[in-house]
């Protein structure tokens, strides 16, 4: 089952089209990484995945439920109300910078979406927040606050606080482009571990080895496009002359 589909879409910023007619799905238990030079539309096609941005055409589902679909006046229609609620649940995502509450403990940013939006029971949530946290390496940090941690920490908070949702989906935009090289690799080992617990990613990452290593499917944007899509070992040994390039060091590595 495709818990994604994105057909057709297009964005652009004034007359920078950035977007260009991209189509892609993401299947249940799948891991798809997206890969590509800066400036070639990954993070702005995770950011209308995610409905951060507004599409200017096409139409997003998850689950089949359409999310977002063009109107009769040419303009993206948002999901309001009970739709968005039920949509916005289907999945979580990691930002580049944390975006953690800086007044509120590691727990309690954990805790915050499943109670407040979910309206879930607080023992409940409490208790799986606290195994996320496990998970996560962090269970002593619970009562700690964000400016108490280092980047790595804060990175896997986010990820535990996006896994406490439950979603069916979870993204990653460029998870380590923030963080200091000693870092990045706690970071991108709990991403490893959630591979192994099944669960739907979507990552747009710069880490190369990592993308070869982790996904099922990997796809290469250039300009706007997707220049090459398939599995780690098609894309990452691809004859496309753009891809050779951007890969150039890597290969040397």
């Amino acid at each position: 089952m495709n818990l994604l589909e994105m057909n057709h879409i297009k964005k652009h910023f004034d007359d920078l089209e950035v977007i260009k007619d991209i189509s892609l799905s993401v299947r249940e238990g799948e891991i798809l990484s997206i890969i590509g030079p800066s400036g070639s539309g990954k993070s702005t096609l995770l950011r209308c995945a995610t409905m951060l941005e507004t599409i200017d055409g096409g139409e997003i589902r998850y689950l089949n439920d359409r999310a977002v679909y063009m109107g009769e006046n040419g303009r993206a229609v948002m999901p309001k109300g009970a739709d968005a609620k039920r949509i916005y649940s289907y999945f979580g995502l990691v930002f580049q910078n944390f975006n953690l509450f800086p007044h509120y403990s590691v727990l309690k940013n954990v805790m915050d979406a499943p109670l407040h939006v979910q309206k879930r029971d607080k023992a409940e949530v409490k208790k799986e927040a606290m195994e996320w946290l496990d998970k996560m390496g962090l269970a002593d940090k619970a009562d700690a606050y964000p400016y108490q941690l280092s980047g790595g920490q804060c990175q896997r908070v986010a990820i535990a606080r996006a896994l406490a949702s439950n979603p069916k989906i979870l993204f990653f935009d460029e998870p380590t482009s923030a963080l200091d090289p000693e870092l990045t690799g706690e970071v991108l080992k709990v991403i490893k571990s959630l591979a192994d617990l099944h669960i739907t990613m979507v990552i747009v990452t710069h880490e190369m080895q990592f993308a070869k290593d982790i996904s099922d499917r990997v796809i290469f944007m250039d300009k706007g496009v997707i220049a090459q899509e398939g599995t780690p070992e098609a894309v990452f040994s691809s004859d496309n002359a753009r891809m050779k390039e951007f890969l150039g060091r890597f290969n040397q590595n």
